[in-house]
């Protein structure tokens, strides 16, 4: 969006600037704020709606707006590895215990692994995961990388049209700039058909962070090693890491997770109330009768 000046220090300055008045526009258009909603509205927050939306403030404030309603009823934050816990069983999806080069972390996907038939339980493991990766972000970095794993998968076994639609919108329209790339290693010949539909999901940002990675072609192996060390990355992508789920450990891991983010959450329940006290109610005046004559 922001235009580019031959000085460079003078453009990210103005760059800058120009990102600060943008944020601080969108401040003023949201209104105040409380409770989570002024939690989840950082200015870092902001920013990734301005990015998603091309930095229009306008359509930025109507994706926010429709984001916190939709936090307001799913509750994403509130989700525990319990409640989820069945749909992880095959390592379908989950948190990696490495990140790339960049320090972001890594949720890992292997399609065929798909376990269970409810929609609506495999999005709340999708979420839980994404909120679980984005917490474990180290400090200044904001977004998250996927390998996605395509051995073993067929039509037959390939998720709905119906379900890649739905990841779809929740990453691209409640979780907007968290996505830093994603790799579909080895997808097979047939995936095509279904890529042919699925790819029409997503917006021009998304698709530009899409990459397909096959064994044979030296230069999609080669850039995804500039993303991933090649000592960290597994063996079924082409590194030398040797990689196996466990379920059991994996738990856990995000138990404890778990605890971590209830203990976040509780404290920032009790800072809200302290922030935002309620009211104290004067009593109501007590009525004297008058004396009896």
């Amino acid at each position: 969006m922001f235009r580019r000046r031959s000085n460079s220090h003078q453009s990210q300055e103005d760059d800058h600037q120009q990102s600060e008045s943008k944020v601080n526009e969108l401040k003023l258009a949201m209104g105040p704020l409380s409770g989570r909603g002024l939690q989840y509205c950082s200015d870092a927050c902001l920013r990734r709606y301005l990015e998603a939306r091309n930095w229009n403030v306008d359509k930025a404030k109507k994706m926010l707006e429709e984001s916190l309603k939709w936090r307001s009823t799913y509750k994403p934050e509130e989700i525990q590895w319990e409640e989820v816990s069945a749909e992880g069983e095959t390592g379908k999806m989950y948190r990696a215990n490495f990140h790339d080069r960049k320090g972001r972390t890594v949720l890992i996907l292997r399609p065929a692994f798909q376990n269970t038939a409810s929609l609506d339980n495999q999005m709340r493991h999708l979420v839980y995961l994404i909120e679980n990766a984005i917490r474990n972000l180290p400090e200044g970095q904001e977004q998250m990388s996927w390998l996605i794993d395509f051995t073993g998968w067929s039509l037959s076994n390939s998720v709905p049209i119906k379900s890649a639609r739905e990841t779809i919108n929740i990453l691209q329209n409640h979780y907007p700039e968290r996505l830093a790339i994603a790799f579909l290693y080895n997808p097979p010949r047939i995936f095509e058909a279904f890529w042919k539909v699925v790819k029409y999901f997503l917006d021009a940002k998304t698709f530009q962070k899409v990459k397909f990675v096959y064994p044979k072609n030296k230069d999609s192996m080669d850039f995804m090693r500039t993303i991933f060390d090649e000592e960290n990355l597994p063996s079924e992508f082409g590194g030398r890491a040797v990689l196996a789920y466990d379920h059991e450990e994996f738990s856990k891991m995000m138990l404890r997770d778990d605890k971590k983010a209830a203990t976040m959450l509780c404290y920032d329940q009790k800072t809200e109330k302290i922030q935002h006290p309620r009211a104290e109610v004067a009593p109501e005046p007590k009525v004297v009768e008058p004396p009896s004559i």
